[in-house]
């Protein structure tokens, strides 16, 4: 069983609503995106729902989650305070609230509303890296997880101006008259997306992740392609954005290359990380174990694409299928495994904590069904594989199959961890609440 590991400060964390309002919105969203994946693999499609379907899980299920989980562990392993806890919550309100009527504005074909609804998730996004910026330690003493958020943070900025540029074009075609190149724009505010913003964001919290819950230490080997991974991927994400841009051949071939080589080093630290565990698997474990696999697979299949067309639109994400090694296998199981021990880390911190050595109480492990935990990991793995081999194949009924089981295995995976909540949650916020009144009345009797 897993319990709290030491050399963090769990008491500077947010309020519980900050962090768990994401991640339920977060699994809103992420069951939203895989039904109209679902129904465009069946044959039905609704305005651009294609687009609304990209969206809603890559903003709405992995961005949302990264937001709460910034927020909430930025202060928990950087041993700083929050800039603001109202801006957090008003970043949430913002995203969501935007990412709606986004979606909504997709599916309907009413574009009109693309740049109102583009431009309060712009607003949102750009108060989160406000927030979170202003609460990072000095820059001269971030350490590696530190600095990849920071790069994270850079990125939100630009993805999200370039998404709002985009979304009024769809209105009033602007970019032509710029000189700009609208399927140009696309892959660049994609790139940034997906490997500025979302896999930069998941190889810096892996780096503290990994090494805390297998209880291992990154030793001379890995220190040596950590480093090569923090010289060669970030700046090959720009290279590779400006070269897909402005169509320059030679810059984004610079930049394929830059982040395949870091993709493929972190991916050995990783590998070797979960190989030397000293704790039993856990969903986390199990969930990062399939990343590990996904990650390397999906660079050596990506690389023949991007060493041939490296700016070529078709091949943002990897050759037709493969990509799903990227967002699925990737991304989608690292936040599976993290959320499942997140989730419940931040319900048995402010309910159970405190009453550790005075009583019995639940493992961290202990608060989910560990059953369902089995049940939504192969469903999920197993839709994955449906859904590449649907891909590789064009046997269109194997990816309807792999988005149905993908699907399930969502649902399953958001019901245990909302059954978290429900069932501890509620005791959790009164005891949030009455400790809050007590600081006020008296700040030496609060939260210490």
């Amino acid at each position: 069983m897993t319990a709290i590991p030491g050399g963090i400060d769990a008491e500077r964390g947010p309020p519980l609503v900050v962090p768990l309002g994401h991640f339920v919105v977060g699994f809103g969203f992420l069951l939203a995106g895989s039904a109209l994946g679902v129904a465009g693999a069946a044959g039905a499609h609704w305005g651009l729902s294609g687009l609304a379907h990209v969206h809603l899980l890559l903003i709405g299920w992995v961005c949302v989650t990264i937001m709460g989980a910034m927020t909430q562990f930025v202060p928990v392993w950087s041993g700083v305070d929050l800039h603001s806890r109202r801006l957090a919550l008003a970043q949430l309100g913002l995203v969501a609230t935007g990412l709606a009527g986004f979606g909504a504005a997709l599916v309907a074909g009413a574009l009109a509303w693309l740049p109102v609804a583009g431009g309060a998730m712009l607003v949102g996004f750009w108060v989160f890296a406000y927030n979170v910026a202003r609460s990072l330690p000095p820059v001269r003493s971030l350490d590696v997880t530190e600095r990849h958020f920071a790069q994270t943070l850079g990125y939100a900025v630009v993805v999200t101006a370039l998404g709002l540029a985009l979304a009024v074009d769809f209105v009033r075609p602007t970019l032509g008259a710029a000189g700009l190149v609208r399927t140009r724009i696309v892959a660049a505010h994609a790139t940034l997306a997906a490997f500025g913003v979302i896999l930069t964001t998941v190889i810096g919290a892996l780096y503290q992740l990994a090494t805390m819950f297998t209880q291992t230490d990154l030793d001379a080997v890995d220190q040596r392609l950590r480093r090569v991974e923090e010289w060669t991927y970030p700046v090959g994400v720009i290279a590779l954005a400006v070269g897909r841009g402005t169509d320059a051949a030679a810059v984004g071939l610079a930049g394929a290359v830059l982040v395949l080589v870091g993709v493929l080093a972190f991916s050995a630290v990783l590998a070797r990380t979960l190989s030397r565990t000293r704790v039993e698997r856990t969903p986390m474990l199990s969930r990062y174990g399939v990343a590990a696999l996904a990650l390397p697979a999906w660079a050596l299949a990506t690389a023949p694409a991007w060493l041939a067309a490296p700016t070529d639109p078709a091949v943002v994400f990897g050759p037709p299928g493969v990509g799903h090694f990227l967002l699925a296998g990737v991304v989608g199981f690292v936040l599976l495994g993290t959320l499942y021990h997140v989730v419940p880390f931040v319900v048995w911190l402010r309910r159970y904590s405190d009453r550790v050595g005075l009583e019995l109480v639940p493992m961290i492990d202990d608060l989910y069904d560990d059953r369902l935990a089995a049940v939504d990991f192969w469903l999920a793995f197993g839709g994955l594989g449906l859904l590449v081999a649907g891909d590789a194949t064009g046997i269109g009924v194997a990816g309807l199959a792999g988005g149905v089981a993908a699907t399930l295995g969502f649902g399953l995976f958001a019901a245990n961890l909302v059954g978290v909540v429900l069932r501890h949650g509620p005791e959790a916020l009164r005891i949030e609440v009455l400790a809050a009144e007590a600081a006020e009345r008296d700040p030496d009797d609060g939260l210490r």
